[in-house]
């Protein structure tokens, strides 16, 4: 006996109204925005090595007003002796050992400051060295820095020299001068870009914690 059932009649193995899901059209975006997110708080949490990126002292250029002024008072000192008291030995004498203080006391200064004031940025500290027999060291983080400016009189700014003020929240230094620092307005702008620099890096980092 035939049994013959139609192809209709016959159970499917697939369940009814299924439908296949359409392709996520956002996952690309969302994948690449993830990706973007991990790697801004990888870079937010990794320290970066520190570099060296200045180091200066005192420039002789510092000195030069100083210099024209002791030669032109020495100048003037025998020029005077020599019209008014020429033939008194005396006067020639003392005039003679003030002047030579005068530029023994120049001359020491000059090689004080010289030999004994150092310093050093980095990109995370402001190194600052002084003295001579005995050097003292003290360090400034940049993210303490609070404010940067700088200094110059009339032949400072001839000659690009000047002083550097940095205040800071560093309770043993909270005001730092830099005298005769050669090529001034770079070096304050200088500090204060590595200051800025540090402190985006540091509240990124917070804010990804």
């Amino acid at each position: 006996m035939s049994s013959d059932i139609p192809s209709s009649d016959i159970p499917s193995s697939e369940p009814p109204n299924s439908v296949t899901p359409p392709a996520d059209s956002e996952s690309p975006a969302r994948d690449k925005f993830q990706a973007a997110a991990a790697e801004r708080i990888a870079a937010a949490r990794a320290v970066p090595p520190e570099r060296s990126l200045w180091k200066g002292g005192y420039s002789p250029k510092a000195m030069y007003g100083t210099w024209v002024v002791s030669a032109v008072v020495t100048v003037l000192a025998l020029v005077l002796v020599g019209l008014f008291a020429g033939d008194q030995a005396n006067v020639w004498m003392i005039v003679g050992a003030v002047v030579l203080l005068v530029w023994c006391y120049v001359i020491a200064l000059y090689m004080y400051r010289r030999l004994s004031m150092h310093y050093e940025l980095t990109t995370q500290r402001f190194v600052h060295q002084e003295g001579l027999l005995v050097r003292q060291t003290d360090r400034i983080e940049v993210i303490d820095i609070a404010d940067v400016s700088y200094k110059q009189g009339i032949v400072q700014r001839m000659l690009g020299v000047g002083s550097v003020t940095i205040e800071s929240t560093d309770r043993s230094h909270p005001q730092l001068i830099l005298r005769g620092i050669d090529k001034v307005p770079e070096i304050a702008s200088l500090i204060d870009d590595v200051r800025r620099e540090e402190r985006r890096r540091r509240s990124l980092h917070i804010e990804t914690n």
